[in-house]
């Protein structure tokens, strides 16, 4: 019986997947199988996934016909999955050897639908320890009443898939798959429905999975338009949570988060090419329209100022451009 299936997507990332899969290979057990999508790389990643599907105990190999983006691989990986708990891991991290044992074991102890960790971020030399936004440690939580307060960076905030195990009945619930297509941003959308509709999950202070950033091919670090699918993704977010029987109390949290993530995008538009920096603006102040209007001002209200004027400024020129027409 599979106990643990880990979904691994790798697309160009040559230089770090054999670090990813020797740390894969220091947590091997006869009980956990390693799921390794390669979202159609176009440089030396399939000669090492090649290599590891010969050498890695529990390796199981995917190929995409064409790349799909970050959800839609994690998605393949979900439909292949045949562990009763199952994680994730990006393909240019890794974790410490013995993980997933502990994670496994945590996971079963506290007999919750899902459990998160905190996790180490790598910049070249440094590391730097990041923690999961909830103060209760080792307690089962209701997932909903760890969405607020809106103000507070809280757990849906911490959106993370792979700094967490998740229990098969999710999956089988229809919670575990991300939004097809979606280029970034998506985890916010999944870890809000994580937490809306999932009935109970923990905390532990288990530190393993180290998140490398600073990579020059992630698109994090690249300004091109697969950047604006954080539109998208938070649309869904409004849509969803909107939709919510708590919608009153959940939803100006999903709006200040949405705000801050557009004034964040707006303050790096430096990085983005000309035309994608113009349709930034232009969808941003789109998405701020279609935003509930009185929730939306009470939102803008409790936000700092240089990020609350922004977005002002923004919401104003569309209503003037509308009232000129």
């Amino acid at each position: 019986m599979v106990k643990l299936s880990v979904i691994v997507p790798f697309y160009n990332v040559q230089q770090y997947a054999p670090d990813t899969l020797r740390s894969l290979g220091a947590n091997a057990r006869d009980d956990v199988e390693f799921i390794l999508v390669d979202d159609c790389s176009r440089d030396g990643t399939p000669d090492v996934l090649a290599r590891a599907e010969r050498e890695l105990p529990g390796a199981v190999l995917i190929r995409h016909e064409q790349n799909g983006g970050l959800a839609t691989a994690r998605n393949t990986g979900l439909d292949a999955a045949r562990g009763e708990y199952l994680t994730f891991l990006d393909g240019d991290d890794w974790v410490a050897p013995g993980y997933y044992a502990e994670l496994l074991a945590a996971a079963e102890d506290l007999g919750c639908d899902f459990l998160r960790t905190d996790h180490v971020q790598t910049t070249a030399r440094a590391r730097t320890v990041h923690r999961a936004p909830v103060g209760l440690r080792g307690e089962v939580l209701d997932p909903r009443g760890a969405i607020l307060p809106a103000h507070r960076t809280t757990s849906v905030d911490y959106a993370y898939a792979w700094a967490g195990i998740y229990h098969r009945r999710l999956l089988e619930a229809g919670l575990l798959h991300f939004t097809d297509g979606l280029r970034t941003a998506e985890d916010r959308p999944w870890i809000w429905k994580l937490h809306r509709e999932a009935e109970s999950f923990a905390v532990v202070s288990l530190l393993g999975v180290f998140y490398r950033r600073g990579v020059a091919s992630s698109l994090t670090q690249i300004g091109d338009v697969r950047q604006l699918d954080f539109i998208r993704a938070f649309d869904q977010v409004i849509e969803e949570t909107a939709a919510d029987r708590d919608a009153d109390r959940l939803l100006p949290k999903a709006l200040r988060t949405y705000c801050a993530i557009i004034a964040h995008h707006l303050s790096e538009e430096s990085k983005f090419e000309p035309a994608v920096a113009k349709r930034l603006r232009s969808m941003s102040a789109a998405a701020i329209q279609r935003m509930p209007q009185d929730a939306l001002t009470d939102v803008l209200d409790t936000m700092d100022l240089r990020r609350s004027s922004e977005l002002r400024r923004l919401r104003r020129r569309i209503t003037t451009a509308k009232a000129a027409v």
